[in-house]
């Protein structure tokens, strides 16, 4: 078995732990602004002393309302300020969180609070509560809910004493690694979610050592923008890395709202999911082809991708270095606008960004940092760095991790933030281990360096009629990256070939069919028209490229409408379900093989 070590990896003190990380923090910089939220057109600054004074609060009212420690308590909301306050209250009192996304359905709020015995549930606004409120009565043991657009914080505020407080302090001093810090429940493709079990020491020994192979980004001075789900692992880390290390996190109102926040906030880097980036791609492209300068766009997506190519070669040449210069002024710095005139690094996770997209932002300036994890390994099990970037890979292990890959090319993962188990699922927890490796279920390769690439998954690995192993994961990273194109679904298991189910950007749709004259067509006559299946057939022949004949899309069928979280087919980190869309696309499935 091939395997690598990153070193440099430290053991954090007993006495370490995130709560006591902010104390610190509010102790050595009181007036260091931790947190940032929006009120009207601009971004008012939270200090750190302010910080932990309300989350001390808190713990003393959730304390006082009878929560004990070991205790779990479900925090069910969407990403806001409130959240990190909850997150670190609820630890604070001793007790251990269980995160539910704001768009989980009732049933899914039904399991995860059975299933964890969570004692209490804070819950973010009406729509969330109204979901709970249906399958509450099913839910005996949580006793007390409070509902954040509703005082929740004002009401436990009002519940604490000084009595109380002193209590959340000691319990904060007593809280050991061992301790049960999260549960994150793994959204999950298929079936119900298993409780990821994470421990204090699982947290600190991520944050710290993360912070060790990324410390120019996670350094006090630096800001952030924080709008993927605090719900998800990835988020969360990112969130106690900050705090820990003293960088300003700000809270986004949404993704709708991103390019006008973004400027606001100045970020000096960024952390999301690759659709984001895609997004920021496929706008920016189609914005030139609306204005009559999409050859120049693409010549100047040619002459970025080239000179990180360069980069990586260690020699750029002068011809693309004069065009490097010369787009720098009329694409890259509009593109670099778009995310402040501050943000120089880019963290992308939770899903392949593809080698075209990490050469094509590193050669506009903004470098993306590419990284891999599950909520198994407390999010970042690698991740590129700004001294050592490979771009294409998932980076190397995080300072201290292992990598090792499987003789069936299954990458395993250990290290102090390997989780312990399932909760509640014994069987589970020993399938997931092999030799005290971590199976993380990815195919992967590693090379001499210590540098992850990212093949595949292995339930996801078609095998056609004629015996034909195929990885979907290589031609749907490549399809994406069409401007038109949104979601991608490789399928072909048992089949005669290789075929391909896709959905249309809606934001790069409207302006394609303005730009070739079909403005007045209907979405559904658009789907159908002759100009449009050629252009999506070039993103197509694009991805062929990257695999043999007998590995190839033959045939593509373009679906009526996006997939989506609150339609079933995504899950809240925007991975597709492909049994949900196999199931509910079974007749064009049928359509496709006659």
């Amino acid at each position: 078995m091939k395997t690598y070590t990153s070193p440099g990896g430290v053991n954090v003190a007993p006495s370490v732990n995130a709560v006591q990380q902010l104390m610190v923090r509010a102790d050595t910089q009181p007036e260091y602004p931790a947190l940032m939220y929006r009120i009207g057109n601009e971004f008012v600054s939270v200090s750190t002393t302010e910080f932990y004074n309300t989350v001390v609060d808190l713990a003393a009212g959730l304390i006082a309302a009878g929560i004990s420690k070991g205790d779990r308590v479900a925090l069910h909301s969407g990403t806001r300020i409130e959240f990190t306050y909850f997150d670190y209250a609820i630890w604070a009192a001793g007790a251990a969180v269980t995160t539910i996304y704001e768009t989980s359905s009732p049933e899914q709020i039904k399991w995860i609070l059975n299933d964890s015995g969570s004692k209490a549930l804070v819950t973010e606004n009406a729509s969330t509560l109204a979901a709970y409120d249906e399958v509450s009565k099913e839910i005996p043991e949580c006793r007390g809910v409070f509902v954040i657009e509703d005082g929740a914080l004002e009401a436990l505020k009002a519940m604490a004493t000084d009595e109380n407080r002193t209590e959340a302090r000691q319990r904060i001093a007593a809280i050991a690694h061992d301790d049960l810090a999260t549960l994150v429940y793994t959204s999950g493709t298929t079936g119900m979610p298993k409780g990821c079990i994470l421990t204090h020491n699982n947290f600190v020994w991520e944050v710290t050592n993360l912070q060790g192979s990324l410390s120019e980004l996670l350094s006090e001075g630096n800001r952030t923008l924080m709008f993927l789900p605090l719900a998800h692992i990835f988020a969360r880390v990112v969130q106690s890395a900050s705090v820990s290390f003293g960088v300003t996190i700000a809270y986004s109102t949404g993704i709708p709202n991103l390019l006008e926040e973004l400027p606001m906030v100045n970020p000096t880097w960024v952390f999301s999911v690759p659709r984001v980036f895609e997004k920021i791609y496929n706008g920016a492209k189609a914005k030139a082809e609306a204005g009559g300068k999409g050859g120049i766009f693409d010549k100047a997506t040619d002459t970025a991708i080239a000179y990180s190519q360069g980069i990586e070669r260690g020699k750029v040449t002068i011809g693309t270095k004069i065009a490097h210069t010369a787009f720098d002024k009329v694409v890259y710095a509009k593109i670099r606008a778009l995310f402040g005139d501050d943000c120089t690094y880019a963290i992308s996770g939770g899903a392949p960004l593809g080698a075209r997209l990490g050469h094509f932002f590193r050669g506009v300036g903004v470098v993306a940092l590419e990284g891999y994890g599950l909520t198994e390994t407390s999010a970042g099990a690698t991740v590129n760095r700004p001294d050592a970037i490979r771009v294409g890979t998932v980076g190397l292990p995080v300072q201290g991790g292992s990598i090792g890959i499987a003789d069936d090319g299954e990458v395993l993962v250990k290290g102090g933030h390997v989780f312990s188990g399932y909760w509640n699922n014994d069987k589970a927890t020993e399938e997931a281990f092999v030799d005290g490796w971590f199976r993380t279920g990815d195919l992967g390769v590693l090379d001499n360096e210590g540098f992850l690439s990212i093949t595949g998954r292995k339930k996801e690995i078609i095998v056609t009629a004629a015996g034909k192993n195929v990885a979907p994961a290589v031609l749907e990273d490549r399809m994406r990256s069409h401007g038109l194109v949104s979601q991608v679904m490789v399928i072909g298991d048992a089949q005669p070939f290789i075929s391909a189910l896709v959905t249309l950007d809606e934001d790069s749709l409207p302006v394609w069919a303005a730009a070739h004259g079909k403005e007045d067509l209907s979405n559904e006559e658009l789907h159908k028209d002759g100009d449009l299946i050629a252009e999506v057939q070039k993103g197509v022949d694009e991805a062929n490229k990257a695999v043999s004949r007998a590995e190839a899309i033959k045939t593509f069928r373009i679906l009526p409408d996006d997939l989506s979280i609150a339609g079933g087919e995504l899950t809240p980190t925007l991975k597709v379900k492909r049994s949900v869309v196999a199931s509910k696309y079974a007749g064009l499935i049928d359509e496709i093989y006659g």
